[in-house]
């Protein structure tokens, strides 16, 4: 089971504050709806209202001969679940997520914000020495560990409150994702006794992501590092070393190529053929630049290997080179916008600049509602997009293409309400 949270959890959007004591104000984002952002900002038309069901009690009784089968014994058992109650809230949070959407230049104007990244460059200079030893012991870039602390809990600010075991307890009995959430419950209670926290002590979000990082518990058992050589893997204390070096791990796990950028902003030529802006289409960066794309500077991108074109704004936004390492930031979390946050955050971090081109910020985010009409217009249209989900995937992507190219409009694959109202 990978990290991938918010793949297989919840797709999330909105922000929550925070305060951290030796840093500034600043809120704790996600391209998709945060796990701890509180009710109260969510809009009261879009809340769905859950009544605690019955039944839970006898759920637990019966998840407890698997959890045994599983290896967990009964006086662990019996500890995690003292006092555990459904919670309301989990499943309200659970109900509420699908409409919840920014444009990317709204999350990056957070993620990316001055706050956060002056926040991150004293974490550094705080932590400096042991993010050092991090990056030599498992060769990746502490600016992207460092980034993925300040986008996960806003430098450990904002770790979660919530109670693990019943959240998942909570999410495993009802029947959406049960299977799912009852294996991060069995994983939990595994954590547990192995003696790594005590089980008030593992709090996180309500979806299931514990400490500075944010693992869900199958990637913290396949994953997290005892770095600090204390006997146990520590990513829910004030001491961050664990967490920050579990993330490194995992990313050194999946194919971390030292010295290569996520990504680098690039200029592209007059004519560009739009449909090469594709996650499939793979060349080096002399190729691309025989085909007139450079960097900002005017000059070829640096040989880091394969790339692709990222267009995520389509050709009214910035365009970017993507190497393999936007794919490894990835296995975080699918969102392309956290992948670029998370890019771009360490680069600020590093002492690089803004993202140099414009966005277009008269465009707002389709609703969930009206990108499943987008996707039920584009098929109906003869463009298929196989399937009506709401999410702008990359089989979207290339149906909006088609139906671009059909009407004489640039085929960049972007879809901005502009385009729904032509299809309409």
């Amino acid at each position: 089971m990978t990290h991938k949270f918010m793949q297989l959890c919840a797709r999330l959007s909105g922000v929550a504050l925070m305060t951290a004591p030796a840093f500034a104000v600043e809120t704790s984002p996600r391209p998709e709806f945060r796990p701890d952002a509180r009710a109260a900002e969510l809009p009261a038309a879009s809340i769905v209202q859950v009544a605690s069901p019955s039944g839970f009690a006898e759920w637990v009784a019966g998840f407890r001969p698997r959890a045994i089968r599983a290896g967990i014994t009964a006086a662990t058992f019996e500890r995690a679940f003292a006092g555990v109650v459904y919670d309301v809230e989990v499943i309200r949070r659970d109900r509420n997520q699908s409409e919840f959407s920014k444009t990317l230049w709204d999350y990056l104007d957070t993620a990316v914000s001055d706050t956060r990244i002056a926040n991150g460059r004293a974490a550094l200079r705080r932590h400096g020495a042991t993010l050092d030893r991090i990056e030599a012991r498992y060769r990746v870039d502490k600016h992207v560990i460092a980034a993925i602390w300040g986008l996960e809990s806003a430098y450990g600010g904002f770790r979660g409150t919530k109670d693990l075991i019943g959240s998942l307890a909570t999410l495993a009995f009802d029947a959406r994702r049960g299977a799912f959430f009852e294996e991060q419950l069995v994983a939990a209670l595994q954590i547990i006794q192995a003696g790594d926290v005590a089980p008030r002590a593992m709090t996180g979000s309500w979806a299931g992501a514990m400490g500075h990082t944010q693992f869900i518990p199958t990637s913290y058992l396949d994953y997290a590092v005892d770095f600090t050589g204390d006997g146990k893997r520590d990513i829910w204390g004030d001491d961050p070393t664990d967490a920050l070096a579990s993330t490194a791990n995992y990313l050194a796990r999946f194919g971390w190529v030292t010295g290569q950028p996520w990504g680098v902003e690039v200029r592209l030529p007059v004519g560009f053929d739009y449909a090469l802006a594709d996650r499939k289409v793979l060349k080096s960066p002399a190729s691309w630049g025989q085909l007139g794309i450079k960097a900002l500077d005017g000059h070829g991108v640096a040989d880091h290997g394969p790339a692709s074109i990222l267009l995520p704004a389509g050709s009214e936004g910035a365009a970017f080179m993507i190497f393999k390492n936007f794919e490894v930031i990835e296995r975080y979390n699918t969102a392309d916008a956290y992948v670029i946050g998370v890019g771009h955050l360490a680069d600020r971090l590093r002492g690089g600049g803004p993202i140099s081109a414009s966005w277009p910020r008269g465009d707002r985010a389709l609703s969930f509602a009206e990108r499943k009409e987008l996707q039920q217009r584009l098929t109906a249209a003869g463009f298929d997009t196989r399937k009506i989900d709401g999410r702008i995937g990359p089989l979207t992507i290339n149906a909006v293409r088609a139906y671009q190219q059909s009407q004489g409009l640039v085929p960049d694959g972007y879809a901005p309400p502009r385009l729904l109202e032509r299809l309409r």
